[in-house]
């Protein structure tokens, strides 16, 4: 079984310095980039760098993509000096192999959940999103958290898909029953008008981290 005090963190679709340093200054344990630019949450990487040069590096680094140019990923990496990879579209195994950093996989979760191929998969943590048809990810909604089997499950893993300040706390009750579950990724819940808050930030982790005590 998974301790809470073990239990991360990851706020992701961060656009704004502000936004950056209430998940840092507040213990949150990754801070999320998206680059893909069909998501509302998009970011050119030229804007993320500065907001990354601005912070004291306390929480990890993670950009997103979906079904992006390895080659383009890997320089945006380097440029940015980020911690993760996280691919959150259709990326086959042998695509993930050309990935220079550490990687974490989003797996949507439907009946074709396919625990085997997410096993072989070669990323260092596995993210289990909700499934909408149509969309690669970042809908708000939760997946069925009391219903997912996860037997034969070998890859550190962390929950999305809705969380919030006023759920987390049963899904963290339901996940960590595993010795993989390892946190999880928030976003919708945290923003106004489709721009995160640091004021709503700062409040989720603290609730987050009055857990962990």
């Amino acid at each position: 079984m998974t301790t809470i005090q073990m239990i991360k963190t990851k706020i992701c679709g961060i656009k704004s310095i502000d936004a950056a340093r209430s998940v840092e200054n507040f213990g949150g344990d990754f801070i999320g980039f998206i680059f893909y630019p069909k998501s509302h949450r998009y970011i050119d990487p030229h804007d993320a760098k500065k907001i990354i040069d601005s912070l004291n590096r306390k929480s990890k680094i993670v950009g997103v993509f979906v079904d992006e140019d390895p080659d383009k990923i890997n320089s945006i990496a380097r440029d940015l000096n980020l911690d993760f990879i996280q691919l959150h579209g259709n990326e086959s195994a042998q695509y993930a192999r050309q990935i220079e950093f550490p990687i974490i996989k989003a797996w949507r979760i439907n009946d074709n959940f396919d625990i085997e191929r997410a096993n072989q998969f070669p990323c260092e943590i596995a993210l289990l999103d909700t499934f909408v048809k149509g969309s690669a990810g970042g809908t708000g909604k939760s997946f069925d958290w009391e219903n997912l089997e996860l037997d034969g499950f070998n890859k550190d893993f962390l929950i999305a898909g809705g969380i919030s300040i006023e759920n987390v706390d049963r899904a963290v009750e339901i996940f960590q029953k595993s010795d993989r579950f390892i946190g999880v990724d928030v976003s919708g819940s945290l923003e106004i008008d489709h721009q995160k808050s640091p004021d709503l930030i700062q409040k989720f982790l603290e609730h987050f981290n009055s857990l962990r005590k």
